[in-house]
């Protein structure tokens, strides 16, 4: 059985999602696992919960176990939690994250698309992640950002300021190469400053 399908089985078993695997040098294997998503239900008050030092030993153990009987080589295991920078890559991570900011990488840049609106090479954008509902009922998404600079704490901002106007820019999850929660630290509580802890 394969590496993948042994870890994503195991994962499984025990009420957990794969979010990644990475094999690295020196024989690391880094397993990153989640709690699984259930969308909200209209009315009903929806808590977050993060996987947490307990889940990750349960499953270290279990995997353990598993790749030594199958005989999968690695020196070393490491289950981690997704992290403030968490990788987006199903249509369930996008559903799960809409209104939170996210840092995409395009597989090619803009080109002729930008029609002046953005650099003609630029690749990489972070803005709020938007779901779209086309008027045939498909469903698209899109990043929304303003290129205006970022107050630095304790700015006077003038009232009179123009502001530069916001921008969107559609994609489908074929035209990403990476996708991934903006890593944005609040020191001010949870809040809802990406909603995720490491």
């Amino acid at each position: 059985m394969a590496l993948q399908e042994i870890v994503a089985q195991t994962v499984a078993g025990l009420g957990y999602d794969l979010v990644e695997i990475e094999r690295s040098a020196g024989g690391l294997l880094r397993i990153t696992i989640d709690l699984p998503w259930t969308a909200p239900v209209e009315g009903q008050i929806s808590v977050e919960q993060f996987v947490n030092v307990e889940d990750c030993e349960k499953v270290t153990r279990q995997l353990q176990f598993a790749l030594e009987v199958d005989g999968a080589e690695y020196k070393r295991l490491e289950v981690s939690s997704p992290g403030i920078d968490r990788p987006l890559r199903h249509t369930q991570d996008f559903e799960r994250f809409a209104g939170q900011v996210i840092d995409i990488t395009l597989k090619a840049p803009m080109g002729a698309a930008a029609n002046g609106q953005v650099n003609a090479n630029r690749k990489k954008f972070r803005g709020t992640l938007e779901r779209v509902v086309a008027a045939d009922g498909s469903v698209g998404w899109q990043i929304v950002w303003s290129d205006a600079p970022e107050p630095k704490p304790g700015q006077k901002i003038s009232k009179k300021r123009v502001l530069p106007p916001l921008q969107a820019l559609g994609f489908t999850l074929d035209e990403l190469r990476d996708a991934r929660l903006a890593p944005i630290v609040s020191f001010k509580g949870r809040g809802n400053a990406g909603g995720l802890a490491e």
